[in-house]
């Protein structure tokens, strides 16, 4: 059994943007807003299941993973700011706000205990090993008596 996902976004116009296909806002705006979750891939072998999550510009100190009541849950704030001064008059100020929460929730054959996470070249990788008893056995000959 893969894991369950559950996504949600954190981000006012994920609610209108469902009736307008995300195409008004940032037209409407001219802004540059992120509020798109990001890609996940799940992979099943027989010993483990494997979880990528697509993270670009995102480093591991603004990504967290938490486990709590079988529930995996992915998570990212971040804040940029810049601003551009000619003396002392602001000339321009930009910022961003980037956050999404995406869930899986996790079936009971894992080993909850020995979960971890890595995080290279924008791809957050999480491995969760599945308990002894659930991994696949290999086939074999039963005699009959």
């Amino acid at each position: 059994m893969l894991p369950t996902l559950r996504a949600t976004r954190n981000s006012w116009p994920s609610l209108v943007e469902e009736f307008f296909n995300g195409d008004i806002f940032p037209k409407f705006f001219n802004a540059e807003t992120q509020y798109s979750l990001p890609a996940v891939n799940i992979v099943e072998n027989k010993d483990d299941y494997r979880i990528e999550v697509a993270a670009p510009g995102l480093n591991k100190d603004d990504i967290k993973v938490n486990l709590e009541n079988n529930v995996l849950t992915v998570s990212s704030e971040k804040e940029e700011n810049s601003e551009e001064k000619n003396g002392e008059k602001v000339m321009r100020k930009e910022f961003s706000y980037y956050s999404f929460n995406r869930s899986f929730t996790l079936p009971l054959t894992v080993d909850a205990e020995k979960i971890r996470a890595t995080h290279k070249d924008g791809i957050l990788q999480i491995m969760i090993p599945k308990k002894e008893e659930a991994r696949e056995k290999p086939s074999r000959q039963i005699k009959i008596m």
